[in-house]
């Protein structure tokens, strides 16, 4: 094990608090290490390791430098970048899902800063809040929509009605909040940024890398998938492999124990049980409160065994990605791209006034519709 790992170990204070959360977890349910591994979602691991791997490929090749470049000139004020971006987030993540667009938005948001005077924090903020408003519009933008979308037996498009006056409605209130928290004020450049040096090589072979790697998604093939892309950055780029924060995979690792742990505890199977007897305002406060604690995703899956896969549900649960940072795993994986410890609290300035927000808007709209 090298030293950095070790050292990022021991820094990483997230991960620190889900072990020490699975620990007390251990004296409340029956403890049972052998059935750990299997609940893991090992595919969402493969996954994150091989898009991991992919976008530092890119990073790493200073290609971001030179879109960012390319791209930075074309705005004249603070805002109108910020809004760009925020944008670009919640439009990737409709067809490339909430993970994959903060993969390609956050490390180009970073390279940014390099360019010219720009809150990257905040931005980082703004795009984690904007995937998640952006996924929830189709059956294929996170995790919870498909699980509903299979469930539910609707067609594509219909699901998308089903969704779009909460997505537009979220979208149109993160732009609002955006123009506020960004001033108007003229991009200041840095004059002193090089001007980019790149391997073209390097952005090649990650594209080609990246097309190999769905491939292998689509065919249920990812372990391989993986190795061919570990096997071409270890023979191509070395240091690619090496640069990846690989601790992010343990926190969810730790986070898929943590909640089958939480999951097992008898008062909370008390308490789901009588969901279905709960009124419309009961069922949208405990979908958005169990996302909010155990994530949205797997609270969906355990509503599922209680609840119908109607709107109510599909609108709770992605409202339940904003709030507190389990509430949405793309919220993890912003802030930990972001590497700043200020990020988050920070975040949560912004995200709880948000999930209130939503929670009224959605409910508003949820009345309006039926």
């Amino acid at each position: 094990m090298s030293l950095p790992f070790v050292r990022a170990l021991m820094q990483d204070r997230f991960l620190q608090l889900l072990l020490l959360i699975g620990f007390g977890l251990c004296f409340a349910v029956p403890f049972a290490p052998a059935r750990w591994p299997a609940v893991i979602d090992w595919h969402t691991i493969i996954t994150l390791s091989g898009l991991m791997l992919l976008t530092k490929g890119v990073e790493l090749s200073g290609y971001f430098d030179v879109l960012g470049r390319r791209m930075v000139r074309r705005f004249r004020s603070e805002r109108q970048l910020s809004m760009f971006m925020v944008l670009a987030a919640a439009l990737l993540s409709t067809f490339l899902t909430n993970d994959v667009a903060l993969f390609i938005i956050v490390p180009l948001t970073i390279t940014l800063k390099k360019l010219c005077e720009i809150p990257v924090n905040r931005l980082i903020i703004f795009e984690a809040l904007a995937v998640n408003a952006g996924s929830l519009l189709t059956p294929i933008g996170n995790p919870q929509n498909i699980l509903i979308w299979g469930r539910s037996g609707i067609s594509f498009f219909a699901f998308i009605g089903q969704m779009m006056p909460l997505a537009l409605a979220m979208m149109a209130s993160l732009l609002v909040l955006c123009w506020f928290c960004f001033p108007n004020n003229a991009l200041r450049y840095h004059s002193g940024a090089k001007s980019p040096d790149w391997q073209p090589r390097l952005v090649w072979a990650s594209l080609v890398l990246y097309l190999v790697f769905i491939a292998a998604l689509e065919l249920k093939l990812e372990i391989w998938g993986l190795a061919l892309v570990a096997a071409g950055f270890l023979l191509l780029a070395r240091r690619v492999v090496w640069s990846v924060d690989w601790t992010l995979l343990l926190v969810f690792m730790a986070m898929f124990i943590d909640v089958h742990l939480l999951i097992q505890l008898p008062f909370l199977h008390n308490i789901l049980s009588t969901t279905s007897q709960l009124s419309s305002p009961g069922l949208w406060v405990t979908a958005i409160g169990l996302s909010q604690f155990i994530s949205n995703v797997p609270a969906t899956i355990l509503l599922l065994n209680y609840l119908p896969p109607d709107t109510l549900l599909a609108w709770a649960v992605n409202v339940g990605g904003f709030g507190l940072l389990p509430g949405s795993l793309a919220n993890l994986i912003a802030l930990r791209m972001a590497n700043d410890r200020r990020i988050w609290w920070r975040f949560h300035l912004y995200s709880l006034p948000v999930l209130l927000w939503a929670a009224l808007l959605g409910y508003g709209l949820l009345q309006l519709i039926r």
